[in-house]
Parts: structure tokens; sequence; C-alpha cells
């Protein structure tokens, strides 16, 4: 299975990997005790310093991570609470799930970036799906510079002020963009899913996995690296001798284009 399709995978379906039975005894054993969340929650504290601070690396210097990792403890009350170990699925991946969630959401609702910033990245991921549709293949920056009627310094200043929105782009679904439903949460829930919301998901990722795949090549690694491997944008920018600033710029080009692609898919 060629990788970026994984990647696609990775970004809608983290949690998807099987539990050991060791896990699945240690979580019922600690929840058959009288404390089982203060357990649990010290327990994990160091995964949600690490989340939040992987998330606050990339958002403005005002954004307060304490503000991010008291969200993340609320996401990890919240998978303590609806864990079920007999679905397969282990608890740590579970819980990384619930905690980035419980950030994402807090951050939205902090409404952290300014509309002018939102609209510019619509503007951007709307000229990338069209572009593509014209010319058969992925624009360059020149050629979208010249669709935007702007020089490529200034394009390149655009993607930079979009760019510390572009780590929910991906978790926000187009397809329900008045709703808070997110692409994780339609491609995670099967449990719940009729036969109708199954096929719409299988379509999704089918969607998903192809656009990857058409994205230029250091986009497509970046993805696949950030996504599926786990990576830093530092360690990437080791992996591909690029700045961390650099990389940046490439994932959020990647993530404009899938934007505007799923957006041209849902809506044409």
């Amino acid at each position: 299975m060629p990788k970026y399709v994984c990647a696609a995978k990775g970004l809608a379906a983290k949690a998807s990997r099987p539990s050991s039975t060791t896990a699945k005894k240690q979580l019922i054993k600690l929840k058959a005790r009288k404390k089982p969340k203060e357990e649990l929650i010290l327990k994990y504290a160091p995964l949600i310093k690490y989340i939040a601070n992987r998330i606050a690396a990339r958002l403005p210097l005002h954004i307060d991570i304490q503000d991010l990792i008291n969200s993340g403890v609320l996401g990890l009350m919240d998978a303590i609470e609806k864990f079920d170990p007999d679905k397969g699925v282990k608890f740590e991946t579970y819980a990384e799930y619930r905690i980035k969630g419980a950030i994402l959401d807090s951050l939205r609702a902090m409404d952290w970036v300014p509309r002018s910033v939102r609209k510019v990245a619509t503007l951007l991921e709307n000229t990338y799906a069209d572009l593509e549709k014209k010319l058969g293949r992925p624009a360059t920056d020149e050629e979208m510079a010249e669709a935007m009627e702007v020089g490529v310094e200034k394009f390149h200043q655009l993607i930079n002020r979009v760019r510390h929105i572009s780590m929910v782009s991906l978790e926000r679904d187009p397809k329900n963009s008045t709703t808070k439903l997110s692409l994780l949460d339609r491609l995670m829930d099967e449990g719940t899913a009729t036969p109708c919301q199954t096929l719409d998901n299988d379509e999704l990722r089918t969607v998903i996995s192809q656009h990857i795949g058409r994205l230029p090549e250091k986009e497509r690694i970046v993805i696949s690296c950030y996504y599926y491997d786990d990576m830093t944008m530092k360690e990437i920018g080791k992996k591909l001798s690029l700045t961390e600033s650099r990389v940046s710029q490439i994932h959020t080009k990647a993530v404009l284009r899938l934007r505007g692609k799923l957006r041209k898919f849902y809506f044409s």
C-alpha cells in the first residue's frame, strides 16, 4: 500500500489500531478502583502536555498553553468515560484523539483567527482547486501568484499568514461546515454509522488518499511524515534538509490544496 494512502488513514483514523490484552486489563483494573479518573489523569498528564506543546508551537504567542492543557484534561476525562476496551482500540490512541480534539475545540471557541485570515485561507483553497482543475496538475507558486494577481513574494506572505490555522483545517468537514462534525468525527465513530454513512466515509477515505497521491512530491512527503509518522516540523526539516519554517510553509500549502479539493468535491 502506498505510503500516502496510509497517511490518509492516519489523518482520519488513527484510532483504528488494535489494543493489547495488557492495556485492556490495566484500564479495567484502574476503573475498578476508587479513584480511577485521578490515577489515569496523573498517568497521562505527560501526554496532555506533549500534545498541547505540539499544537502551541504553531499558534500565536498570545495563546496561553495552560488553557490548552486544561482543555486537554477535559478531553482525557471524556476519553475515560467513553472508552470501550471491547472495540479493539488502544486506550492511549483513543485518549490522544480525544485530548487533541478537546484542545482544537477550545481554539475554535476562542475564535483566535481573525475573519480576514480565514477569508484569505478560503481564497487560497479555492484558487488552488480551480487552477488544478484548469491545468490538470498541481499549480506552482508562480501560477498561483499570477492567478491571484500578486507577486510570488506576496503569495508566500499570504501562505505564512494562514499557516497557523492549517493544523485544524483538515479536521473541519467541508460537507458539515455548519455543524461541529469534523473529518475525524465522521471517520472514527463507525460503531454507530448507518450503511449510508459507512459508504460516505469510505468514499471520503478514497478521495483523501487520491488527492494526497496527487500532491507535489515534497508536500506529499511532509503530509505523510506529519500525519502518518507523527513527526514534528523540526524532525521533518532535518529529514529533508529544510528549515522548520519552510516545512511549515509546505505543510500549509498541502493542507490548502486538500481543503480546496474537498470543498470542490462536495459542493461542485
